[in-house]
């Protein structure tokens, strides 16, 4: 029933591919508009909006060594760098 259209982004002018099943996605969800920026473009407007990240620095309760996180680290609550979280994580 749907066929990939070419399209092209409203932003930087190029061509993208609206493919069959992203139309069907939009159909089910009840888009009745087809999308007007590339992905490239959609990804870079969606992020500009959010601003800038903030990390705080911590001790690791596992190594002691630095770590950065994008959370207020509180008091009772451990915080661990990303290689011990990477093993903890693995270990289950």
């Amino acid at each position: 029933m749907y066929q990939d259209k070419t399209l092209v982004c409203k932003e930087c002018g190029e061509e993208f591919v609206f493919t069959a099943g992203e139309q069907e996605f939009y159909a089910e969800r009840g888009f009745q508009n087809e999308p007007q920026r590339c992905k490239k473009c959609r990804d870079a407007r969606k992020n500009a909006a959010r601003g800038p990240r903030e990390f705080f620095t911590a001790t690791c309760a596992a190594c002691g060594g630095e770590a950065r996180v994008p959370f207020e680290p509180k008091s009772d609550r451990p915080v661990y760098c990303s290689e011990c979280f990477a093993k903890m994580k693995a270990q289950g």
